[in-house]
């Protein structure tokens, strides 16, 4: 029987040792050794790269246990230097691990192409906006006589015309050519006495012309709605677009 006790005391001591070292173990393994492995609690913030040359990126990197590498994607800034960095991941300013590796884009050394939209016939807010969503840059506004008002007519690349689908750099500055709503074309003034106000404003407008101030004048000579006098003149000369004042016959009330 005292056997029997011997052995279970030694098997209990066995068992407790074990225990006791393993605990030690992990202790020794989740506080010392881990954190260790893993540089616990030893960070640093991540330098802002935007701009920076891709030969410069090992040195500074490296001087801030960092490492980098560079992504397959690409894009383009006209604004930065071929194979300078575009963007980065981690962003700057966030806290990493030392030996963290940094994923970089670089900067195309080439434009990509884009395709010429059509502006022609758009007024110039629209063309401007659509020029930024297909990556081009408005360049100089060329207004020109024309009764369209901030109505492109012309989109020049380099002095010349572009078509549609024309194949460009991104970031190319498109030249507008726009009209100013006047135009400089002289034109003489049709007769417009004795025609009603609809067929009137119809020889207006195919004229080049506008309608302008619309009088009515009382009158028991001329029956109701028929143009009685007009100004600028019949036969006079004005410019493309101007505005045609006319007075319109009403019965008087009896």
């Amino acid at each position: 029987m005292s056997d029997f006790k011997n052995s279970a005391k030694k098997i209990g001591l066995h068992i407790v040792l074990v225990l006791a070292t393993i605990l030690v173990l992990s202790f020794l393994f989740l506080k010392v050794f881990l954190p260790s492995y893993t540089n616990h609690g030893q960070t640093v913030t991540v330098p802002d790269l935007e701009g920076y040359d891709f030969e410069q990126l090992d040195s500074y990197l490296s001087s801030r246990d960092l490492q980098y590498e560079v992504t397959l994607d690409s894009g383009y800034n006209a604004e930065l230097k071929p194979f300078s960095v575009l963007k980065q991941n981690p962003k700057a300013g966030e806290k990493v691990k030392q030996g963290r590796k940094i994923y970089v884009t670089l900067n195309s050394k080439n434009a990509p192409l884009v395709k010429m939209p059509n502006l022609v016939n758009s007024l110039l807010k629209n063309a401007q906006e659509i020029l930024s969503n297909n990556g081009l840059v408005r360049g100089e506004i060329i207004y020109v006589p024309d009764i369209g008002i901030n109505v492109v007519l012309e989109q020049k690349y380099r002095g010349r015309n572009i078509p549609e689908g024309f194949e460009l750099p991104k970031g190319s500055q498109i030249d507008l050519v726009v009209g100013d709503g006047l135009g400089n074309q002289i034109l003489d003034v049709p007769n417009l006495v004795g025609m009603d106000e609809i067929d009137a404003e119809f020889l207006i407008i195919g004229s080049g012309l506008r309608m302008g101030r619309i009088n009515y004048v009382q009158t028991d000579s001329v029956p109701q709605g028929i143009i009685i006098r007009q100004m600028p003149p019949i036969g006079a000369e004005v410019k493309t677009g101007e505005p045609i004042d006319v007075w319109i016959s009403e019965m008087k009330n009896n």
